[in-house]
């Protein structure tokens, strides 16, 4: 695993970056979507974030504390970042018992709290590293077109019927997702039964779409490979776009040249 920077300023770029390539392939248009990330390493925030008050955090997260989480501001567009990341970022320390944090922000930002999703992103975030001896945890999300244009449409909307057509069209793919996409069906933004069903799809996915929604990816070593997951799973649905509206011509790679692909690269999958 290649070695994390947990240098501030090293982390910031990292995350306009990583808003605007996401915003770059129409997966975060406006306000849309929001990035976090989680570090049990000590980060010096204070000199660039001098503004600090006490937050009470969306759901307890006891075994986060100590651990500092920068999170996108409520209603902040992520082609910002990248160049005010002041204006557009918060940094959380959790505190003793998990209950509350310090917020760190610069003075007189122009959000009021972190992103709306922040309680699906803690959740995330604590089951994930509670669990596993890890240092960084990151998580992107964001509306790419073609897997939520997807999401509507009822077939897609079975797991196994999703992965089986969106696995099929670059050995890539399989590669990347050997343990498939996950689907939940629409449920309500910022709710307490998405940040459940989120936390609990990710255990076993590295993305999960969320219907008529968008998506949400994890990575523990770079907020980078959290990107990469959603560019090749939306590549994908573009290709299973591309072949609906030509009338599916094509049925991709075959079953077999699938699974001589995982067994070439020593990936075990069972979707093939």
């Amino acid at each position: 695993m290649a070695s994390i920077s947990f240098e501030l300023d090293a982390l910031l770029q990292q995350l306009g970056q990583a808003g605007k390539r996401l915003s770059d392939i129409g997966a975060a248009e406006g306000a849309a979507g929001n990035l976090s990330i989680c570090l049990r390493e000590p980060v010096e925030v204070v000199r660039r974030f001098p503004h600090v008050q006490t937050v009470e955090l969306p759901l307890p997260a006891p075994d986060l504390a100590g651990a500092t989480l920068i999170v996108t501001g409520s209603g902040r567009r992520l082609r910002e970042v990248a160049d005010a990341p002041l204006a557009n970022l918060a940094c959380i320390l959790v505190e003793a018992g998990g209950r509350t944090g310090k917020m760190f922000s610069a003075p007189d930002p122009p959000f009021k709290r972190v992103t709306s999703e922040f309680n699906s992103h803690l959740a995330v975030h604590h089951d994930q590293m509670r669990s596993k001896d890890i240092k960084f945890h990151a998580i992107v999300h964001g509306q790419p077109p073609y897997l939520t244009f997807l999401s509507h449409l009822p077939d897609y909307q079975d797991e196994q019927y999703l992965n089986r057509h969106l696995l099929r069209w670059q050995p890539e793919t399989i590669l990347n997702f050997p343990e498939g996409i996950g689907i939940l069906p629409f449920l309500l933004p910022g709710s307490a039964q998405l940040t459940v069903e989120t936390m609990l799809a990710l255990r076993e996915h590295r993305i999960v779409i969320w219907s008529r929604h968008g998506v949400m990816a994890r990575a523990e070593d770079s907020l980078y490979h959290a990107l990469d997951l959603i560019e090749y799973a939306e590549t994908a649905a573009h290709y299973e776009y591309l072949n609906l509206t030509a009338g599916e011509p094509s049925e991709g790679l075959s079953p077999e040249q699938l699974r001589d692909i995982s067994q070439s690269w020593n990936v075990r999958q069972k979707l093939f």
